[in-house]
């Protein structure tokens, strides 16, 4: 069938903001195709943002992002500047590994992800191939 993800669709109230927000967070292109959606080339996949009327009812996301880099207080200080927040959740290891939890402006949860010695990857990587 070839069935492949398309897209993942964060609900919003300002698609353009939001956008722009993660474009600069991943150094990426966006464009608003419309003033209720927005896309940024994440690539190898889209991330879009949708206006919908209702605001986020839970402070807790069902989805979030997972953002790599190269070290976690850089790339938080650049998010932070843009207007992302901490949650306080954090977890890094003395070699900087692991993952710092944040919320971009319309409190949507993301983290940055730090695996320089590829153990996570690795890890998921193991549990796909061994899969039936």
């Amino acid at each position: 069938m070839g069935a492949r993800v398309q897209e993942v669709v964060i609900d919003c109230a300002d698609p353009a903001g939001l956008a722009g927000f993660w474009a600069q967070v991943l150094e990426a292109r966006w464009a608003s195709v419309d003033e209720g959606w927005a896309v940024v080339d994440a690539d190898p996949i889209l991330i879009a943002f949708q206006r919908v009327p209702e605001a986020k009812q839970s402070p807790k996301n069902r989805l979030h992002l997972d953002v790599r880099v190269d070290a976690a207080p850089e790339a938080v200080a650049r998010a932070e500047a843009l207007g992302a927040r901490r949650t306080g959740q954090s977890e890094l290891s003395t070699t900087g590994d692991g993952y710092v939890v944040l919320q971009d402006p319309e409190g949507n949860e993301f983290c940055f992800v730090v695996d320089e010695g590829g153990t996570w990857t690795s890890t998921m990587r193991a549990a796909l191939d061994a899969a039936p």
